[in-house]
Formats: structure tokens, sequence, C-alpha cells
């Protein structure tokens, strides 16, 4: 009998809250005056557009006999339940009950605070209930209101795994080689605060949905737990081309997410309109199936608290620190996260 001591994986549960910061809802232009349902952190919420234009996000469950928001409809200011029309406006607020004289002292429901940039629209969540920071403001991408580029296109997935599983990509350099097809010939993260950066370059392997030989080089930023931005360039058969990826996700429960992948891609000026959307075409279609790549392994992995590393990885422990303090009150964030930390791959 083998006297080898078998490793055990730690499956140890994800917490009961969700990360504090910004997650996106979606492109801003597909909110209107009619309510749309959300499943996030564990509940249902119900965005809409007021007679302002402004986007509000409540929770779509009326406390007075659990009617659905999100089946009502848009009056003015306010979101009318569909059961007996009692209006939610702004920051929670009933503001109208039409059969009734008074309002209830106690008739204030959850709101979460919203914001648009870069085309989309984002809610915040705070276990605590605290606005977000001056420096935690989602910061503004100028191709994405630039005619040379082309319009976000987006697809999203149900992932059924704690949202965890995919933050951990930015720190695993291995899985570039085996699941996308490229090797990497630099590899560096970089830990400032509240966010995290990942520095690639690559070469595309035979098999890649790339072109075989060409380069990839990137930048991916996570501006909080649930919201990067990558810039991306990829050269091959003598062409560049540049794009900017999304990776959003919004947690439904602790055991699913729903994730949000985008792309824009840089026109080509000697092209014509027509060849410009072509090959955006192809490109998104590209990056899709890389993406999709990552979701197959999603679908079918496990979580594992005590993940078995070698010296070929990547700061797995680091990045998880980093990502737990989204996870804790403001006051328990470890000073230590405040400073700055680069980590570089020696690459064999």
């Amino acid at each position: 009998m083998s006297n080898k001591k078998i490793r055990i994986i730690d499956q140890t549960p994800p917490p009961d809250r969700y990360g504090r910061g910004w997650h996106t809802l979606g492109l801003s232009e597909s909110f209107t005056s009619k309510p749309v349902g959300v499943n996030a952190f564990g509940t249902k919420l119900v965005i809409f557009r007021n007679s302002k234009g402004e986007a509000l996000a409540l929770q779509a469950a009326c406390p007075h006999m659990g009617g659905d928001l999100s089946m009502g409809k848009v009056d003015g200011d306010m979101v009318r339940c569909p059961y007996h029309e009692w209006g939610w406006g702004k920051d929670g607020e009933c503001l109208d009950i039409p059969y009734a004289k008074k309002i209830p002292k106690a008739a204030c429901i959850q709101s979460w605070k919203v914001h648009e940039e870069n085309k989309l629209l984002f809610v915040w969540n705070d276990p605590e209930g605290a606005e977000p920071l001056d420096h935690e403001i989602i910061p503004r991408e100028e191709a994405c209101f630039s005619d040379k580029w082309s319009n976000w296109v987006l697809e999203e997935n149900v992932i059924n795994i704690n949202c965890r599983e995919l933050i951990d990509n930015m720190a695993d350099m291995a899985h570039f080689k085996t699941v996308h097809g490229v090797t990497a010939t630099r590899f560096k993260n970089i830990f400032e605060g509240h966010v995290l950066t990942q520095l690639n370059e690559g070469k595309n392997l035979e098999g890649s949905e790339y072109d075989e030989g060409g380069i990839m080089k990137s930048k991916a930023t996570y501006f909080g737990p649930a919201y990067m931005m990558c810039w991306m360039t990829n050269e091959g058969q003598g062409l560049k081309q540049k794009s900017v990826q999304l990776v959003s996700h919004v947690p439904i429960d602790k055991d699913s997410f729903l994730l949000r992948h985008g792309v824009i891609v840089e026109k080509n000026e000697s092209f014509t309109d027509e060849q410009n959307q072509e090959m955006v075409d192809m490109y998104t279609e590209m990056t899709q199936m890389s993406f999709k790549q990552d979701v197959e392994i999603w679908h079918n992995k496990i979580r594992v608290d005590n993940p078995l590393l070698c010296d070929g990885d990547g700061p797995v422990h680091k990045l998880r620190e980093w990502y737990n303090q989204f996870y804790l009150d403001r006051s328990k964030v470890p000073s230590s996260l405040s400073k700055t930390l680069e980590w570089e791959s020696k690459l064999l």
C-alpha cells in the first residue's frame, strides 16, 4: 500500500455577502422608461428611468404585498407596482398610494446608486451601505465615444460557480497556453489598492484562434471586484489590430454569476465602411470564441480554497488576498493592500 499523503481539496463555502464595488448591468441605451428586472446580489432589482432620464435601481419586491415592480409601469418619477399601484421613486421612497390618504412611515425600500460611463450602466453594491469613494469612480475610456472605433458588442453567459473563479484568471499565466494557445513572453501583475493590472505578451501557437506566430499584447485592469477593461493589440498577417474588451460580472447569488464580455474594435482608416464592418465582425467573433474557452472551464471546475501551486504559477494567493478586501468592511481592509506591489514571472 502506498504511503503517499493524499492532498485534500478545501472547498470552504464562499462568503454570504457580495463584493463592494461597481457592477455593470449592460449598455446604457438598453435601459429606458420600461422597468427591467435584474437578478443580482441574492435578490431582484428593478431598473428604470424617471421623467428626467435618470436611471434608478430599486429592490423589485414591493413590501406592501409582494408585487414585482419590474412587471409594473413607470409613472413620471415613480415605478408603480402592478398589484396595487403603489408608486416608488428615487432613494426607494414611496411617493404615492392611489387609494390612501397617508403613506406609512416605513414605506421605503432598498435602492442602489447607479452611474453611467463608457456607454455602460453600473450599479454600486456595498454591504455597509456606504457611498463609493472619489477614486473608485469608473474611469472614462475615450475609445467608447470615438467614431474611429466600433460600438460595443456584448455577450452574456450565466456561470454556475462563485465569481472568484473568474478573477483567478488575472494571475493564472499557465492557462493562456493550455486554453488559448498563446505562449507568454512576458507576464506581470500590479496590485494598487482597489486596482489590479495584468500585463501580458505572447505568441500565438498552432491551433490558436488567431494567426499562428502572431503577437498578442494586452493590459487588463480590474477597477474593483467586478469591472475589468482590457486594452489589446494583435499582430499577424501583416496587420495590427487594436481592441478594448470588457469583462464584468454581476453575482446572481453566491454560487452563480452573470458574465458580460464586450468588444470594441479600432477601425482601419483605409477600409470602406463595409470592409470595416466585416473586420469588426470577424475580430469580435474571434475574441468571443477565445472567451468561450474560459467559460467551458468555469462551467466544469470546482472551487479550491487551498490550490496546490508550483513555481511556474502566478501570484494566486496574493490575488485572492487583493480580491478578498471587497468582502470586508472598509475598516478591516489591511493597510498593506494600499501599497503598490509588482510581480513578474521568470519565464522558462
